[in-house]
């Protein structure tokens, strides 16, 4: 148990040190076609930069697909203001107060990255009374560069442009009490836990039923992630992705989310039905949840009109889209019922 765990939270700490907001995916897919390379397993990227390993089954007519996304939060530079700050666009949904004070990296096009910090405009309370009361927004939360500049030319000298993208510091870290805490967790751990599934299979000969593919998905955040380039002998689709925490929810830190609905409807009844019983049959601690504010890859592949039956579990992260924690039980978990599923006969 331990060396899975120690396994995948290497992983995490791995990907999540990382930059990749949603279009900005080149590092971190060639960071993980190299593992796989390395562990000698069929990988290639799709037209859209995703990545898909296959790893062929006993049964080659009927294919599974389970994907977790590589992509993240993150913004792009918007306007360069004439003090010399950078305004943000966002990339995918988050709060701009849930990144207000962090470090972050502009990856500009010629000049490399450069550092800053982003905070509200005007931020110092011992001048700006109203930094308590203002609502933060995409007008007066800015970067302060960490470089000397005192305008608009001074910025552009550096090489930073508008459509730069800013990549936030995941500030990862793991407890002595078996929290990982860091940024992008949604979905670095669920994208963790397969490359460690991948290598578990490699490793130790295990023959899968069915033939099945692994998809690392690079736009989910943005809602088109693994919807395309599913094979056609594609009968389940699982999306590994975090489950989401908060008042009203099942779901905890310690258990195996399964997804019965979210805000594109109910999951395919017998695949959530099938989920359960391996959870009760291997002992594995899960909760069964509705997310009402959510989508997965496998809802985008319904909705490209995909004849599948999809399927949504994961690691329970709590704070998700801002300082993101999960425990290693959930982590475990999740994999355990995975590695079921994987064994499993199609539903």
């Amino acid at each position: 148990m331990q060396k899975h765990i120690n396994h995948i939270v290497n992983y995490i700490e791995q990907l999540t040190s990382i930059p990749s907001p949603s279009g900005y995916t080149d590092l971190i897919m060639n960071y993980c076609e190299n593992i796989l390379n390395v562990k000698g397993v069929q990988a290639s990227f799709t037209n859209k930069g995703a990545l898909i390993a296959t790893v062929e089954g006993e049964d080659n007519k009927n294919h599974r697909m389970l994907t977790a996304h590589l992509d993240a939060l993150g913004a792009m530079v918007k306007e360069i203001t004439p003090d010399g700050k950078l305004k943000m666009s966002m990339v995918g949904g988050f709060a701009w107060n849930s990144i207000e004070g962090e470090y972050c990296k502009i990856h500009t096009m010629n000049e490399g990255d450069l550092t800053g910090t982003i905070l509200l405009e005007n931020p110092s309370v011992h001048v700006n009374r109203e930094v308590r009361k203002c609502e933060r927004t995409d007008q007066n939360i800015v970067v302060r560069l960490d470089e000397v500049v005192h305008s608009r030319e001074d910025v552009e000298k550096l090489g930073i442009q508008v459509g730069d993208f800013v990549s936030f510091d995941p500030r990862y870290q793991m407890t002595e009490s078996g929290y990982v805490k860091s940024r992008h967790l949604d979905d670095k751990a669920s994208a963790a836990i397969m490359l460690h599934m991948i290598e578990t299979i490699v490793e130790e000969s295990i023959k899968l039923p069915y033939t099945t593919h692994f998809y690392f998905s690079n736009n989910e955040e943005i809602g088109f992630g693994a919807n395309a380039s599913i094979p056609e002998q594609t009968v389940e689709y699982l999306a590994i992705d975090m489950g989401a925490l908060g008042k009203g929810q099942a779901s905890t830190e310690h258990h195996v989310s399964i997804c019965a609905k979210d805000s594109s409807g109910p999951y395919h009844l017998g695949l959530k039905n099938s989920l359960v019983k391996l959870s009760v049959e291997n002992g594995v601690d899960y909760k069964v949840d509705i997310y009402p504010y959510y989508g997965s890859d496998a809802s985008a592949a319904i909705r490209a009109g995909y004849d599948i039956k999809h399927g949504l579990v994961g690691p329970g992260i709590d704070a998700s889209h801002s300082m993101e924690r999960t425990h290693t039980d959930s982590l475990w978990n999740t994999y355990q019922l995975l590695m079921a599923y994987l064994k499993s006969p199609l539903v």
